[in-house]
């Protein structure tokens, strides 16, 4: 298989590259050229937001596969798969479960319902219109047969430069008293960054087509599972203070932002975002590792580059000030 990753120095991308490689394919990576690429594959390089950026990828070289992740205009998506459409066999693109209309319903399949407003030759909008307007720009150019759309929820792992698990991980290593957003058997759905790759390199090879919704299973783990790993792996002392939904927003605290991966049990946000059906990714052969080895894998990354996490530049940090903290359970 020979396969072209656009991006592929980054979380998701780099993921899918090394475990190509590591399946022995011949991977290909197109990006501008600022962060290294992993061993074992070949550099082009160029800026789908410039003119002519695409020229490293004309001419008649061809392809079994191209990868996408992009995240911004559709247009850069619409350019890159018009000029590939005659030159690759099929076309994935990692979409997100935020092209769904809010709220999506509990337990919502790849059939609800899409936000409006979207379109293939769009330039940047907000994020769920530019996703899904590059999902259409994919369909445009290959087909539906030969698109592979992944939409992928919340995703957790090595190399994770959103700052969400790195945030907990650095904040449960400093110790002392931690607020733990509760409950604490609340459930949690998410997907290790390598168990989607894994589960999209088996899909290319099985030449499956159409939407899925790439997430873990409900329930796969719950926020306390995730937070007492934090802090075997860290070997810390912190002291999880648990604490109810109700106190938790009563303070200001906004989920999800100052409280990484938490929304409180029956709100739309939580439904949204931990309640997906994905019956029809486990029937393709997606496989989830342990929170504790996802949890585990992500501390030992973030030690081995100094114990700073990447941080995208088009996403806001994430985490709950210190002070902020210490003054809510300081009240208790």
């Amino acid at each position: 298989m020979r396969l072209l990753m656009l991006g592929g120095t980054q979380f998701v991308g780099r993921a899918v590259v090394e475990a190509a490689v590591a399946r022995g394919r011949d991977v290909t990576v197109f990006n501008r050229g600022g962060h290294e690429p992993p061993a074992g594959v070949r550099q082009l390089r160029g800026d789908r937001t410039a003119a002519e950026g695409l020229a490293e990828l004309a001419g008649t070289e061809e392809w079994d596969v191209v990868v996408d992740t992009w995240s911004a205009a559709p247009r850069a998506v619409r350019d890159t798969a018009r000029l590939l459409s005659g030159r690759a066999r099929q076309y994935v693109y990692v979409s997100s479960c935020s092209v769904y209309a809010w709220p999506p319903a509990p337990d919502h399949d790849e059939t609800a319902p899409l936000v409006e407003g979207a379109a293939p030759d769009a330039g940047e909008t907000e994020y769920a219109r530019d996703k899904l307007g590059a999902e259409l720009a994919v369909l445009d150019a290959f087909g539906a047969e030969r698109s592979l759309l992944v939409r992928a929820g919340l995703i957790l792992g090595p190399y994770e430069n959103i700052g969400r698990l790195p945030w907990w991980l650095t904040r449960i290593s400093r110790g002392g008293p931690v607020l733990a957003p509760g409950p604490r058997d609340l459930p949690l759905q998410y997907v290790d960054v390598r168990d989607l790759a894994e589960w999209l390199l088996g899909a290319v090879e099985r030449e499956s087509h159409g939407p899925f919704n790439l997430v873990g299973p409900q329930g796969h783990t719950t926020t306390g599972d995730l937070l007492e790993a934090c802090v075997r792996v860290t070997g810390s002392s912190a002291e999880l203070r648990w604490l109810d939904p109700r106190t938790v927003l009563d303070a200001g605290i906004e989920p999800w932002t100052q409280l990484p991966v938490w929304m409180p049990p029956g709100s739309e946000g939580h439904d949204a975002l931990h309640r997906a059906d994905v019956s029809r990714a486990l029937a393709t052969g997606l496989r989830c590792r342990p929170v504790e080895k996802t949890v585990a894998d992500t501390w030992a990354w973030l030690k081995s580059i100094g114990g700073t996490a990447p941080q995208r530049p088009d996403r806001p940090g994430v985490g709950l000030d210190p002070d902020v903290e210490a003054r809510v359970l300081k009240r208790l």
